[in-house]
C-alpha cells in the first residue's frame, strides 16, 4: 500500500468523523494528564524521601531530672557518663558527626517551636534533658545506635526521627496510589472511546472496504487506516498531556518551590521520563483498542 494513498485514507477518517476525533483526543489527553500527574506524585514522594531521609539525625537522650527509664534509676547524667557516651558515638563507623544540645540550647530551641503555645509558660531550661544530635552515614543504619545505647546507664530514650515522617510519607502514599488508580480508570475511558470511534468509523466507511477486499486488498491493508487513525488521535492527546505536565512543572518551579523550601521538588527529567511512559501508553492502549475493535466489526 502506498504511502500517500494511506495517508490520504487516515485524512479522510479524521475528517469525516472531526468531532469524535477531537473527543478521542481530548479524552486521551485528560486521562494522560491524570496518569501522568499520578507518575510525577511517584516522583515527589520519591524525591521528598531521598531529601529528608538523608537530613535525619538520631536523637540520643540523656538522663534527666524527669526521666523514668530503668536505665535513669540512678538519677541524672554524670559529666564521665556523657563524655563516655560522646565518645563512643564518634568511634561507631555508622557516624558521621555528633552535635551535644545541653539544656540551655535545648530550652531555647523549644521556646522558638512553641513560642505561641502556652505550654513554652510552663517549661524551664532544668526540666529538658540534654542530648547527642548523631548524624549517620547511612540513616538505614539506625539500628546499630539503638543496640548500642538502648538501655545504657545515663542514656533515657534513643529515638529516630525516620519514625516521625514513616506516617506522613504513608499519607503520601495512598495519595500517589490514588492518583495512579484516577489516571488508569481514565485511561481504560480512553480505550473504550477510541474503540467506539473505530467502530462508527468502520460502519460509515463500509462500503468502500467492500469495494476493496474485491478488488484483492488484504485485511490488513484495510484495516491499517483505522489502526492510524486511533493511534494519531493518541500521538495528539499524548502532545497535549505533555504541555499539561510541562506547565505543572513551571508552576511549581515558578510559584510553589519558591515558598516551600524546606523540600525538594522532582526535577524536569522526571517529567521527560513520565512523559515517555504516557507516550508508550497512549499507543498501545490505542493499537490494542484499534486491533480488538476492528478484528470484531470490521469484517468484509
Amino acid at each position: 500500500m502506498r504511502a500517500k494513498f494511506l495517508m490520504s485514507e487516515v485524512g479522510i477518517g479524521l475528517r469525516r468523523n472531526m468531532t469524535m476525533t477531537f473527543a478521542v483526543v481530548v479524552t486521551v489527553a485528560i486521562s494522560l494528564s491524570l496518569l501522568g500527574i499520578g507518575l510525577l506524585s511517584n516522583a515527589q514522594v520519591s524525591a521528598m524521601k531521598d531529601y529528608w531521609y538523608d537530613k535525619i539525625e538520631v536523637s540520643v537522650f540523656l538522663c534527666g531530672p524527669l526521666s523514668e527509664t530503668p536505665s535513669c534509676s540512678g538519677g541524672v547524667v554524670t559529666t564521665d557518663q556523657r563524655l563516655q557516651i560522646q565518645k563512643d558515638l564518634e568511634e561507631l563507623s555508622v557516624v558521621d558527626s555528633v552535635y551535644y544540645e545541653s539544656q540551655s540550647e535545648a530550652f531555647t530551641r523549644f521556646q522558638e517551636r512553641f513560642k505561641e503555645s502556652a505550654i513554652a509558660q510552663n517549661v524551664s531550661s532544668d526540666q529538658l534533658p540534654e542530648s547527642f544530635r548523631v548524624k549517620l552515614k547511612d540513616p538505614t543504619e539506625f539500628a546499630v545506635v539503638v543496640s548500642a545505647f538502648s538501655g545504657r546507664p545515663g542514656v533515657d530514650v534513643v529515638q529516630d526521627q525516620r519514625s516521625i515522617l514513616e506516617k506522613f510519607f504513608q499519607l503520601l502514599s495512598v495519595l500517589r496510589n490514588g492518583a495512579l488508580l484516577v489516571g488508569l480508570a481514565s485511561v481504560l475511558t480512553a480505550a473504550l472511546l477510541i474503540s467506539n470511534t473505530l467502530r462508527i468509523a468502520a460502519f460509515n466507511r463500509r462500503r468502500e472496504t467492500g469495494v476493496m477486499k474485491l478488488v484483492g486488498a488484504s485485511s490488513w491493508s484495510i484495516q491499517l487506516p483505522f489502526l492510524l487513525e486511533g493511534i494519531f488521535s493518541a500521538f495528539l492527546g499524548w502532545g497535549l498531556a505533555t504541555g499539561l505536565l510541562a506547565a505543572l512543572k513551571s508552576v511549581i518551579d515558578s510559584k510553589v518551590a519558591p515558598l516551600l523550601t524546606f523540600t525538594k521538588f522532582f526535577g524536569w527529567n522526571e517529567v521527560w521520563i513520565a512523559s515517555g511512559w504516557l507516550l508508550l501508553t497512549g499507543i498501545g492502549v490505542s493499537t490494542i483498542a484499534s486491533l480488538v475493535t476492528l478484528r470484531r466489526y470490521l469484517k468484509v
